[in-house]
This record gives structure tokens, sequence and C-alpha cells, in this order.
């Protein structure tokens, strides 16, 4: 799992010039579900993920509508395919990805 710590004014330029799948994972300290997400995407360790910290980047959280933590997006070279609702198993996390990507790109948040 690839961690980085992107500005607001830089995420959607990084995610744009990364090429395969990525996926943004918005986090809070103390959340406890966040840490069960988190060691689920550590079992998939080809699968980048950008986390970004909901309460420091609130204008980010907001732009993504995340309402609920963990939150995760999916992209796929550089294009957006949505939100990613799974339990926080390795298998539910590449069987929904799988699923999500097999779609259409959709509008950037």
């Amino acid at each position: 799992m690839t961690t980085l710590a992107p500005d607001y004014g830089d995420l959607h330029h990084h995610l744009a010039r990364t090429r395969g799948v990525v996926l943004v994972m918005f986090t809070a300290v103390g959340c406890g579900s966040c840490r069960r997400m988190r060691a689920a995407l550590a079992e998939c360790p080809d699968l980048p993920v950008i986390e970004v910290d909901a309460g420091i980047d609130q204008a980010l959280a907001n732009e993504f509508d995340v309402f609920h933590l963990p939150a995760l997006f999916a992209y796929l070279d550089g294009c957006y395919h949505g939100p990613l609702a799974v339990e926080p198993t390795p298998a539910r996390i590449e069987a929904g990805l799988s699923a999500l990507l097999a779609q259409p790109a959709q509008d950037p948040p």
C-alpha cells in the first residue's frame, strides 16, 4: 500500500498523471473502521492507495462528498470510476474494485 500526503491543490493533478489503478481513501485519526480498512488494503500490496486525512483536508473531503469514513474512491489511468463501498477484506476489495472498474469512467468530483 502506497500512502501519499497530497495537498488539496495537487491531488487531482497527481491522479490525472497516474497510470493503472489507484484508490483514494479518506480517513481520520482514531477511526477504528479506517484502521480495519487500512489493514485489509495492506494485504493488497499491488494496489496503490492515497490516504487523505479528512479532518485535515476538509475541503477535499467536501469535494468528494465524504460523509462516512473510511471512504474509498477508485481511479484507473487517471480517470475517476466512483466510490468503492466494500467490507474491509482483501477479497471484497478486489471483487468490488473489479466490478467498479468494469463500468465506464465518470465525471470526477
